[in-house]
């Protein structure tokens, strides 16, 4: 395994929608494996591909693991199937925006369906802090970043502050 370099905005790949992933090789795994060390090194709670310079419908997270309850997911081709009515608020910082956190307001609970390294699919609930970071990834696979969930005036004050 080895720790990858994150892509820092405004590298033109963040704002890039990824390609599927067509078929699990190793070396799908084995980005998956640098992936999820490159995260906790940062340290981070997740990390998708673009933001490793990978262009491929792949995220890995950990939410608990700071807390010394360590569950990683490789997540392949992740859809959200489900996304509920309720709101919350999170603050989010991004690997690829260091310095930069905002509350975020999104659906407090989602239904996502992904393929796993072993080649299965996986349907889980995500709520709170899980669902914000479920989301948070999925949008780098879209080519969505932080600053796209910020008003106007919001925006231009952390970018001007993330430029300094």
């Amino acid at each position: 395994m080895s720790i990858l370099p994150i892509v820092l905005w405004p590298d033109i790949r963040l704002t890039e929608t990824c390609v599927p992933v067509d078929e699990i090789t190793p070396e799908i795994a084995q980005l998956a494996a640098d992936m999820l060390e490159t995260m906790y090194a940062a340290p981070g709670r997740g990390l998708a591909g673009p933001q490793v310079g990978a262009m491929l419908r792949i995220f890995v997270m950990d939410t608990g693991w700071k807390e010394g309850k360590s569950d990683p997911l490789v997540c392949i081709n992740p859809m959200l199937m489900e996304v509920g009515e309720e709101r919350a608020s999170h603050s989010e910082g991004c690997l690829s925006i260091p310095g930069v956190s905002a509350d975020i307001s999104r659906p407090a609970q989602v239904q996502m369906v992904w393929t796993g390294l072993n080649g299965g699919r996986f349907v889980q609930s995500f709520a709170g802090f899980d669902a914000a970071c479920v989301q948070h990834e999925i949008d780098h696979l879209d080519g969505i970043v932080t600053f796209d969930h910020l008003g106007a005036d919001t925006r231009a004050i952390l970018e001007a502050e993330y430029a300094a």
